[in-house]
């Protein structure tokens, strides 16, 4: 796999996901979660119209992070956001995150909810960083590890 360490130039597209992404995408989050999301979950995942949102950011034609949420009630519940590891720390989760509430507006949902893990210090700082509020803890809920619950109204 090519290095991205020094290449990083250029605008980042964000558009929706399709199946042609989800060799890259199954690749971002293997590379980003000790336990991920197979290549199978991604594809379920696509076939929930009107319920499961996924989108992903490119640079040039590549791959280079991803997110979606459900749309439950009046809520948007972020059930994933990764970055390639050589694209972190540019403002690309930053610029994504953005991306999700505006498409969650969009739909007329008011909330956003997830989980993270407790020992995931840059997502939370992220998360703070957009007025989430840390409201619960859910033991175990990565089976290894407890979830931090956030929540934001929009």
């Amino acid at each position: 796999m090519k290095s991205w360490k020094n290449s990083f130039e250029g605008k980042i597209e964000i558009r929706r996901m399709k199946r042609e992404d989800l060799i890259e995408v199954s690749q971002i989050e293997k590379l980003s979660f000790p336990t991920p999301w197979s290549f199978h979950v991604f594809s379920s995942e696509l076939n929930k119209k009107g319920f499961a949102f996924y989108y992903v950011t490119e640079y040039g034609e590549r791959v280079v992070g991803y997110a979606g949420y459900w749309k439950i009630a009046k809520e948007a519940h972020i059930v994933n956001l990764a970055i390639h590891p050589s694209f972190r720390k540019r403002g690309i989760g930053t610029k994504l995150l953005r991306y999700l509430f505006q498409e969650a507006r969009g739909q007329g949902l008011a909330e956003v909810t997830l989980e993270v893990r407790y020992s995931n210090i840059a997502a939370q700082r992220l998360y703070d960083k957009f007025g989430f509020k840390k409201v619960a803890i859910h033991r175990h809920y990565y089976i290894d590890e407890d979830a931090i619950i956030y929540w934001k109204k929009m």
